[in-house]
């Protein structure tokens, strides 16, 4: 990719994507300003070049229309704060108080515009509304991996009309999730889980060509156990993705890679946070009971595979983590990780949330912000917000 670093910005207006969607609460402060905190790098390195800095982002959902909720301003005192220095916000994203705003502009000086999704042409990635953003700059950057891979006018569209360049983030992010799905270093690993096999049909069946070991839990692995013939009892299962998992499995085995699943289970009584549970070997779980956690040999099998791994990527949970009694094989997997020495890239809302609960996050190579783009680019997707940097192929 083009490098913000190969672009000369000094005293150039530079319009800089950034994926500053974060969590509020209903008074509209924030939560966790973790996305905030990842574009610093970026915005803090245009300042020190004297380019003028225009931020532009989305926040939540307000489906093309003005909604005082999801205004940009709490956002842009909070990255005020986090620069130690002002940050100015305009109460729209196009038109003539915008581009007075912009003409003010000194060397250094950063300028947060209003939510992109106040206008339904953002999501439409209409040319018109785009180049009307473009209007704003002379190079325009795309810090966003959250929202790369959408199509939208401020990802996007842009781009078209002017020369481009990925930010820090953006390009961290493709350079570490790249690392770990092209990499040569036997045993590479997978640890996938999460609830269901159809969000991650595509995902398993490219680490089929790029892995040596492929861990499968959660909810999901429920599925593959009824695939080798258990009966699972009330456990969630994609009837109709069965044969899917027979076929990947055959194709594994096919393939020389190894896929673990589950020898040994927590079952409960009912999905609650005050189940009955016990554990059970996958062949002899209670008719009406469900799996919601690996069990013990289990996790004692999928942390001796981590621990001789060379790189390993993690997306999804083992079980049921949100109530303690079932969050145990998740946590044993986040911890086996934090020691394992290998390279070690960790993506997903589930598997980053247990890895910030633990404290973990400084012992993981890199954590993705991407969410869906994390994913669609470990499916091997193009994203049209990478795209869109010159010299990505």
């Amino acid at each position: 990719m083009r490098s913000l670093r190969d672009v000369d910005v000094k005293g150039k207006r530079v319009l800089v994507r950034v994926d500053f969607n974060v969590p509020m609460d209903k008074k509209g402060a924030i939560i966790d300003d973790t996305r905030i905190r990842a574009s610093l790098p970026t915005i803090e390195y245009l300042i020190d070049q004297g380019a003028r800095v225009i931020l532009m982002s989305h926040l939540g959902r307000p489906k093309g229309k003005v909604d005082d909720a999801y205004r940009m301003d709490n956002v842009a005192r909070q990255l005020s704060l986090l620069l130690k220095k002002e940050v100015k916000k305009c109460d729209d994203c196009i038109g003539d108080e915008v581009q007075a705003a912009v003409a003010r502009m000194q060397p250094g000086d950063v300028l947060m515009l209003e939510n992109v999704r106040f206008h339904p042409e953002e999501e439409k990635n209409d040319p018109e509304f785009s180049a009307q953003l473009a209007s704003l700059g002379d190079i325009y950057v795309n810090d966003a991996f959250g929202t790369a891979h959408r199509a939208h006018a401020s990802t996007a569209g842009v781009a078209r009309y002017l020369p481009c360049a990925a930010g820090f983030l953006l390009e961290k992010e493709v350079q570490m999730l790249s690392k770990v799905m092209n990499s040569v270093e036997s045993p590479r690993l997978a640890i996938v889980g999460g609830a269901k096999v159809s969000d991650k049909m595509a995902l398993l069946e490219n680490l089929l060509n790029r892995t040596d070991v492929i861990i499968i839990g959660g909810g999901m692995a429920n599925t593959f156990l009824k695939a080798q013939g258990y009966d699972i009892g009330k456990s969630l299962c994609e009837d109709g993705l069965v044969d899917f998992a027979r076929e990947l499995l055959a194709e594994a085995e096919e393939k020389k890679v190894k896929i673990l699943l589950p020898v040994d289970v927590v079952v409960a009584d009912q999905f609650s946070a005050e189940a009955q549970s016990r554990e059970a070997k996958v062949n002899e779980i209670p008719s009406d009971w469900m799996i919601l956690d690996i069990g013990r040999e289990t996790a004692r099998m999928y942390k001796e595979a981590i621990k001789s791994a060379r790189t390993i990527v993690w997306n999804g949970p083992m079980g049921v983590y949100e109530y303690e009694k079932f969050a145990r094989g998740t946590e044993e997997v986040a911890f086996a990780i934090a020691d394992s020495g290998a390279v070690s890239v960790v993506g997903g809302g589930d598997s980053l949330a247990t890895i910030y609960r633990l404290g973990l996050e400084d012992k993981m190579t890199h954590i993705s912000t991407g969410g869906g783009a994390t994913l669609e680019f470990l499916e091997g997707k193009q994203l049209p917000g990478v795209v869109s940097c010159e010299g990505y192929h």
